[in-house]
C-alpha cells in the first residue's frame, strides 16, 4: 500500500497563521522538560514528563470539580453526571500513568534522585485542591506553600469554602431530607467526619431510587470518584515502594509508610456505610 495521498484542501500555508502548535504552545510546553541531573540521566526525562502530564491532568479535574459544585449549588444535579463521569476517566488516566514510571528500576532513579533535592509530590498544589474540593480537608498541609503566597492564598480559600460532598448534602437538605444540620451548616476548613442521621438520609434516596433519581445517580457518581482515588492512591504507594522500598520520601516524609495512610481516608464515608444498612 503506498503513501496516503495528500488531499488539496488541506491547509499548508501557515504563515502568520494560527497553527496547531501556536494554539497548544507547543514551544512553551515541549521546552520545560529540562533534567538536573549532569550529565543529564537518560531516565529523568521519564520522571519529569510523568509528574508534568499528572499536573495537567489535575489541573482538569481541579476545572470539572469547581463546575460540578457550582452546579450543585444552583440545585442542579444532571449537569454533573457528565462532569463526574470525565473525572474518573481522567483518574483511570493517572492510574494507569504509574505503570509508565514503574518501568523505572531502583539503580536508575538513584543515579538521578539527588537531584530533586526536597522537592516532592507532596507539594503538589493542584492534588491538594482535589483534595480540598473533595472534603479531605487538612490546614496544616498548607504549610509547604507558604512561600509561594498566591497559591498559599487559593488553597486556603478552597479549604474554607464547602467540598463537592458538603455542598451535595446542602442540596439534600434544601430538598427536605432531614440533614443534620451540624453537617448542612459548619466550619467547612474542619475535616468532615460520618453522621448516622447522613446515613439515614442516604439509605432513604437508595430505599426510594425513583423518588429522587438525580439524588440517587449522585451518590453513585460519587462513590465512581472516590472508588478511582483509593485505587490511585494504592498505585502510588506500590509504585513507590517498588523503585526505593522503605527509604524516606525527598520532602522528608516516612516514604511508603506515610503514602499507607492515606489509603484509608474516606471521603464520602456515609455512602460506604449505608451499603451495610441496604435491605435491612
Amino acid at each position: 500500500m503506498g503513501p496516503r495521498p495528500m488531499e488539496g484542501s488541506i491547509h499548508t500555508d501557515l504563515a502568520d497563521r494560527l497553527d496547531y502548535s501556536g494554539y497548544l504552545m507547543l514551544d512553551q510546553l515541549l521546552s520545560c522538560q529540562r533534567p538536573l541531573s549532569d550529565p543529564p540521566h537518560h531516565d529523568e526525562t521519564l520522571f519529569i514528563v510523568q509528574h508534568q502530564t499528572s499536573e495537567l491532568w489535575l489541573k482538569l479535574v481541579v476545572h470539572e470539580l469547581r463546575a460540578a459544585i457550582g452546579f450543585v449549588q444552583s440545585d442542579s444535579l444532571e449537569p454533573t453526571f457528565k462532569i463526574l463521569a470525565r473525572v474518573k476517566h481522567v483518574q483511570r488516566m493517572l492510574f494507569e500513568q504509574w505503570a509508565v514510571l514503574a518501568t523505572l528500576t531502583p539503580t536508575e532513579y538513584m543515579e538521578f534522585r539527588h537531584v530533586l533535592g526536597p522537592a516532592s509530590g507532596f507539594q503538589s498544589h493542584q492534588y491538594r485542591l482535589v483534595e480540598f474540593l473533595l472534603g479531605n480537608k487538612d490546614a496544616s498541609s498548607t504549610r509547604v506553600f507558604r512561600h509561594k503566597p498566591e497559591v498559599l492564598a487559593e488553597l486556603e480559600a478552597t479549604l474554607a469554602a464547602p467540598s463537592l460532598y458538603d455542598e451535595f448534602l446542602r442540596l439534600l437538605a434544601r430538598r427536605g431530607y432531614p440533614v443534620p444540620p451540624e453537617r448542612a451548616d459548619r466550619d467547612w476548613s474542619e475535616p468532615y467526619e460520618g453522621h448516622p442521621g447522613v446515613v439515614a438520609v442516604f439509605k432513604q434516596v437508595y430505599d426510594h431510587p425513583h423518588d429522587a433519581w438525580d439524588a440517587y445517580e449522585m451518590c453513585e457518581k460519587l462513590v465512581d470518584v472516590e472508588e478511582q482515588f483509593a485505587m490511585w492512591r494504592f498505585r502510588h504507594m506500590k509504585t513507590v515502594e517498588r523503585i526505593i522500598g522503605f527509604k524516606t520520601g525527598t520532602g522528608g516524609s516516612s516514604g511508603v509508610p506515610f503514602l499507607r495512610k492515606a489509603i484509608d481516608i474516606r471521603l464520602f464515608p456515609e455512602l460506604w456505610d449505608v451499603r451495610t444498612e441496604i435491605g435491612r
